[in-house]
């Protein structure tokens, strides 16, 4: 494929805007229109707008359409993509250019289009706006406003080509489009209702009489002023001066960055010196702002330009990206109230840096308006977002004159600091994909539930969706369908099913595992009244689980309640292992573990416990015909320390879950590890009576710690001291002697490694608990004549758990090393139905909501105080409706196709531009402008590119040429010899038949 857009004529344009409403009700995929409340307006430049707020000079105001979806979200003033002397294939930018997971990166400035293509696309834009606003009653015609971005230099700014653009732009009446956008509108006058010629012959060609100017990062004072001057005193435009965030100086950014933790944002000072200074920018401002009030015109500042940053990832192509985004906000808002500070509140500020929802409010009350947004437009819910903003800004009261309020002002810095929003978290997310590829149809999923996600599958759609319907026992029953263990998961699961919620892009991830341990807290009493106890299957095969932790009694549970008998040895006297055992009281209770155990329990799975389990050879003598070893991993990883001993974490943790009362290890403890139990050690230390200091020593910084991010912050919250970047080297009189240590490069985990820097320091420690990880004790199975691999771990049948060893299964920790609960649930599910098929599949279809509709439209609502949701309300229930990739591309170019009333993603190739986005954002691992199936507009295009798609030929002859499975052939989809899968026919006969208006130039 080209990255090369193809803009839309004016005549397929109105085409598509009226065709799609009167199919679907949307318009380039938009569902909610935005509709301002009478006549509330706001002034500039002599115009007036009715929401002070659009899309910033970026990829959302680049073609027409583009345009048009901000507008119909709510959109009022539109920050049009910058132009400048270098334009189209002149311009190299690298692909893909977009990175906005979380803070924005593009590599992407000007707009990719020619000038005079670029001029086009704004005029449709504002022609199409005027036609909406009339045709569907959104409002005052008038009643927006468009400003022109241009850059870079002077002498570029001056050439005919830029300043025929800033002409044509303040009149186009003369001008070629122009008269196509009259001559298409009125061709379309039976395809209107409130739109008549007359209306068509006074819409005002006066696009835009106001300019933002953007510079380079290096231009001298002296020429920002020159051409600011030529826009103000020779074209007489209302202007704004785009800022730098470089205004600040380098120590406060770097400082401000660290402290924030994008402490891994990688910039040196040479922007910082070598741009514009705030000393030189006041005075310069205060000579422009006097030109202004003398020509009668506003003049004020954009803030701010995005922030240059190095590629240090490759995040991008490139070796410099332009950060934005939640990371560019404390940054913006800092040079805001420096500026306002030094004018006294008089100078205006048109905001972007690090502008949404969650801040708009604040700001408008401030006086900093307008206020144009990007990043937040680039992901899941996509120009949706906008309806959301503007409807809580149109509720504010608006301004009559300039006034920015400095205290406010100041408020919103100190806020910028302390709010977690603008804070990284401890922990660098992992990958929010699934590991399957997208399909070329019916591509909808829930990556709660994918590989990565949920190990158990569990249908977690449908169970948030019964809990916010307050239906508990619905939601529970669904749950243990799968897990037998809704309490322990409930409340320690490591909850990987969150890392893949599509929910995190948004406001944060769903509190899956609290949502259900709701549902198990309210219906648990209920289910097991309502539970039926399985009827006995007849000669079925004994089976002894040896272990009675969670994936013991998982596996106890799922063969009982299939009718099959079992029995579950534990050789302590309470079933639970680590749950019970080892993991804090603090953690998870007792009577959480045991109503897990009674579920088993009551499906009719025998638990003896006490002593050890037979052995393999008296099993079987007493019957078992199947043999699943649950043992765990309870062989600890020894510290070796130069001097001194370190004691063992899990007797630690076992003796303090004992008895939190007695401490005889003495004031100061001191914890060696970064994982998992490193912390649950630490928190129970500081649990114990007498203990003055808990440190934890860990040779990584916290970011690198294997820990789970939740249980960080409970250790940070218990007041545990974090020692970082230590290796402990000898224990000799109450002290620790640590080499303080240095991270060095990359290793293959992706984390920073560790190196030694010569330096020691001294801990103090009346004892040192060794948390450095644990392991299975293969001697046991060695023993019975299982067979270990060179690392001790058991060999088995990846499908089935069974070991060399005929009808003897090793599950959980025993076979997978220490790993998480869910795990071992999965582990014991998989060994199960190599025994029994296991019926746990029983509520999928549960997981789709046939009310698409309520789906649909929670996109793009974010989770504020004027809208509060509960956490299972929160569910964008992707199974039903994903469209990501369609929510965040800023082109519309992939789009929702209703094939016999199932929604397709069919991506259309001539509207993008290669950005990257969707890729970003597809839950799977693929980029869905490479790999869905595409619509070319042209041969040429086709031919251009490797995507597996079709040109239409012949519309009427239904005549195509299709790329499938890497064969090219062009066909009529009338024959009956056609050569691809049946959805892939229907699919392209339904674009001919219902989607025409896709295949217009």
């Amino acid at each position: 494929m080209s990255d090369i857009m193809r803009p839309i004529s004016i005549d397929a344009l109105l085409d598509w805007v009226m065709q799609e409403y009167k199919k679907s009700g949307t318009i380039f995929g938009v569902r909610k229109f935005f509709k301002p409340e009478g006549d509330k307006q706001i002034s500039l430049f002599n115009e007036k707008m009715e929401t002070p707020i659009g899309p910033a000079a970026g990829p959302h105001t680049q073609l027409a359409q583009n345009i048009v979806a901000s507008y119909l979200t709510g959109s009022r003033f539109f920050e049009l993509k910058t132009v400048q002397i270098l334009d189209g294939e002149d311009l190299p930018v690298a692909k893909p250019c977009i990175s906005a997971r979380d803070e924005g990166y593009n590599c992407e400035w000007s707009t990719e289009l020619r000038v005079p293509q670029a001029f086009e696309e704004y005029v449709k834009g504002w022609f199409v706006l005027k036609l909406l606003a009339r045709e569907f009653d959104l409002g005052d015609p008038d009643g927006f406003i468009f400003n022109m971005s241009v850059g870079y230099d002077l002498e570029g700014i001056k050439t005919p080509k830029i300043q025929k653009y800033i002409h044509e732009m303040q009149d186009a009446k003369a001008t070629p489009i122009w008269a196509e956008c009259v001559e298409a509108a009125k061709s379309r006058l039976n395809q209107f209702t409130r739109v008549d010629e007359d209306y068509i012959d006074h819409i005002s060609p006066k696009v835009s009489h106001s300019i933002t100017l953007s510079t380079l990062h290096g231009t001298l004072p002296h020429e920002i002023e020159q051409i600011a001057v030529h826009l103000l005193d020779e074209q007489k435009l209302n202007t704004f001066i785009k800022c730098n965030p470089t205004l600040l100086g380098y120590e406060y950014a770097r400082k401000t960055m660290d402290e924030l933790g994008f402490d891994y944002m990688e910039f040196d000072d040479h922007h910082f010196t070598e741009d514009l200074q705030f000393e030189d920018a006041v005075p310069m401002l205060q000579r422009l702002q006097d030109l202004a009030d003398k020509e009668q015109l506003n003049f004020g500042v954009k803030i701010t330009n995005t922030f240059p940053v190095d590629v240090g990832q490759d995040e991008l192509p490139s070796e410099e990206m332009y950060m934005s985004g939640r990371s560019l906000y404390p940054l913006s808002i800092m040079v805001a109230k420096r500026l306002s500070d030094a004018f006294h509140g008089e100078l205006q500020i048109s905001y972007s840096g690090g502008a949404d929802v969650f801040n708009m409010k604040d700001l408008f009350e401030a006086g900093i308006w307008p206020i144009t947004v990007a990043t937040t437009l680039l992901k899941p819910g996509g120009y949706q977002r906008l309806t959301q903003m503007a409807n809580v800004v149109s509720t504010l009261d608006y301004p009559t004159h300039v006034k920015v309020d400095l205290e406010k002002v100041s408020k919103l810095v100190e806020k910028s600091t302390e709010t977690a929003k603008y804070q990284k978290s401890i922990k660098l997310p992992g990958s929010p994909k699934i590991k399957e590829t997208v399909p070329l149809l019916s591509c909808y999923t829930a990556p709660c539930r994918g590989t990565g996600g949920c190990p158990i599958d569990q249908d977690i759609p449908a169970y948030l969706r019964y809990v916010e319907e307050g239906k508990y026992l619905d939601a529970l029953k669904v749950i243990v369908d799968k897990n037998p263990l809704p309490f322990i998961t409930g409340t320690i699961c490591a909850h990987p099913c969150e890392t893949k919620c599509t929910r995190q892009f948004y406001e944060g991830a769903i509190d899956i595992r609290g949502v259900k341990l709701e549902a198990a807290e309210h219906a648990y009493d209920e289910l097991l009244a309502s539970m039926v106890k399985p009827e006995p299957v007849t000669d079925a095969p004994k089976t002894a689980v040896v272990g009675g932790g969670p994936a013991g009694i998982s596996a106890g549970y799922l063969l009982a309640r299939e009718g099959f008998p079992v029995t579950v040895f534990e050789k302590d006297t309470t079933l639970g292992g680590v749950c019970s055992q080892v993991v804090p009281e603090f953690r998870i209770s007792m009577e959480s573990v045991q109503k897990d155990v009674e579920m088993a329990r009551f499906m009719g799975a025998e638990f003896k416990t006490g002593k050890a389990a037979p052995s393999l050879e008296d099993l079987r003598a007493q019957g078992y015909e199947k043999v699943i070893y649950a043992i765990g991993a309870w062989k600890h990883n020894n510290l070796k320390l130069e001097a001194g001993e370190a004691i063992n974490s899990l007797e630690f943790l076992v003796k303090t879950r004992q008895n939190t009362q007695e401490n005889p290890y003495g004031e100061n403890i001191v914890v060696i590890g970064g994982g998992n139990t490193a912390m649950d050690c630490a928190r129970a230390a500081k649990q114990l009576p007498g203990v003055k200091e808990v440190s934890l020593v860990y040779r990584r910084d916290k970011r690198n710690m294997p820990a789970d991010e939740e249980e960080l912050y409970l250790a940070l919250d218990d007041d545990v001291t974090f020692r970082e970047l230590l290796a402990p080297i000898k224990l000799v009189d109450g002290k620790l002697t640590c080499e303080v240590m240095k991270l060095g490069a990359r290793d293959a985990s992706g984390r920073k490694r560790p190196e030694p820097t010569g330096e020691f320091v001294e801990v103090k420690a009346d004892v040192v608990i060794s948390a450095i990880g644990e392991k299975v004790d293969d001697t046991f199975f060695n023993s019975v004549g299982i067979e270990t691999d060179n690392l001790g771990r058991v060999v088995v049948n990846p499908q089935t758990l069974e070991t060399n060893l005929k009808d003897v299964f090793v599950v959980g920790d025993a076979n997978l090393g220490p790993a998480t609960i869910v795990e071992a649930i999965a582990d014991s599910t998989k060994a199960c139905n190599a025994i029994v098929e296991v019926h746990n599949r029983n509520y999928e279809r549960a997981n789709l909501n046939i009310d698409t509709a309520s789906v649909r439209a929670k996109r793009g609502d974010m989770v504020i105080p004027e809208t509060p949701m509960s956490q299972a309300a929160r569910c964008l229930e992707c199974s039903t409706v994903c469209e990501s990739c369609v929510d965040v591309c800023p082109n519309r170019a992939n789009i929702v196709v209703m094939v016999h009333d199932e929604a397709q993603i069919m991506h259309v190739d001539r509207m993008c531009n290669e950005c990257g986005n969707c890729e970003t954002f597809c839950p799977y691992s693929s980029a869905p402008y490479k790999d869905k199936f595409t619509l070319f507009n042209s041969e040429e295009d086709f031919h251009d590119s490797t995507n597996e798609g079709f040109y239409v030929v012949d519309p009427s002859r239904k005549l195509v040429l299709v790329r499938n499975k890497g064969e090219e052939n062009t066909f009529s989809l009338n024959d009956g010899n056609v050569k691809v899968a049946n959805g892939l026919q229907d699919m392209m006969e339904t674009v001919i038949d219902d989607y025409a208006f896709v295949l217009a130039n």
